[in-house]
């Protein structure tokens, strides 16, 4: 399941539906552009609760991926990148039920 959303993040930056790092995600939700905020399993708890409060009253969910920043760079293309809005309604729901499927899995 990881890969598969891995590969499903990389055709959506090549397409343009990805915004990289914190900054350009917190522009996407004002924008109402974000569809689905995915963080890097080793991005700081700070980090993560600056982008759900950026998120709150939006309706955009916030995920944190079993995948660390280095995997989930490299997926996109930008080294480093623990912070993504997806801002594709098709692309966030493949990945959210990617995501939720892959954890209970693990359960």
């Amino acid at each position: 399941m990881e890969q598969k959303m891995l590969s499903l993040l990389g055709i959506a930056r090549r397409s343009g539906r990805v915004s990289l790092g914190a900054d350009a995600a917190k522009e996407a939700l004002a924008k109402h552009r974000s569809r689905l905020l995915l963080l890097a399993a080793d991005v700081s708890e700070r980090s993560e609760k600056a982008m759900k409060t950026a998120a709150e009253g939006t309706g955009v969910l916030v995920l944190r991926t079993m995948v660390p920043m280095d995997r989930l760079g490299a997926a996109v293309g930008k080294p480093g990148t623990g912070i993504l809005s997806v801002n594709d309604i098709g692309f966030a729901e493949k990945i959210q039920t990617l995501l939720v499927n892959g954890q209970e899995e693990c359960l």
